[in-house]
């Protein structure tokens, strides 16, 4: 870059399927339209210590990563209605939501997340993610409300 070129503004959105996070994408995608900023969508997610009946050994977690892909891809397809106007990377990220959405914010412009996700329990305002965001990021967050 010879210093002439305007770098295109990130947000970075964590998604995991709930109704506040895909709320928490469209969101972005709206505010990308306004902005020409890129949206980075991300999907963490972690091997349970319990799956199933009881205790296993899952190697890699090839099966979590494909269906968080899978997932991923439905919101983002959802947010978009159709529409090529807003880039979209999708990303799915091995680790802990919070600590996965705080690592890829790095160097975004903002971050954007739902006030409760699948992890959250009935009766809570904001939740542990939504938390650990707003107060450990590296750029501001917009924390998108649920609905009800």
């Amino acid at each position: 870059m010879d210093g002439t070129e305007e770098r295109q503004e990130r947000i970075v959105v964590g998604v995991d399927g709930s109704g506040p996070s895909i709320r928490a994408l469209e969101w972005a995608v709206r505010q990308a339209r306004r902005t020409g900023a890129k949206v980075e969508a991300v999907q963490a997610w972690e091997v349970p210590t319990m799956y199933g009946s009881g205790m296993m050994v899952l190697p890699g977690g090839e099966e979590f990563d494909n269906s968080a892909r899978q997932s991923l891809e439905a919101a983002v397809n959802h947010a978009l209605d159709g529409k090529t106007d807003v880039e979209v990377e999708h990303h799915t990220v091995g680790g802990h939501p919070a600590k996965s959405l705080i690592d890829m914010a790095e160097g975004a412009d903002l971050l954007v997340v739902g006030s409760r996700g699948h992890g959250g329990f009935v009766g809570a305002m904001i939740g542990s993610v939504s938390h650990y965001c707003v107060n450990h990021a590296p750029c501001p967050v917009v924390v998108i409300r649920d609905a009800d």
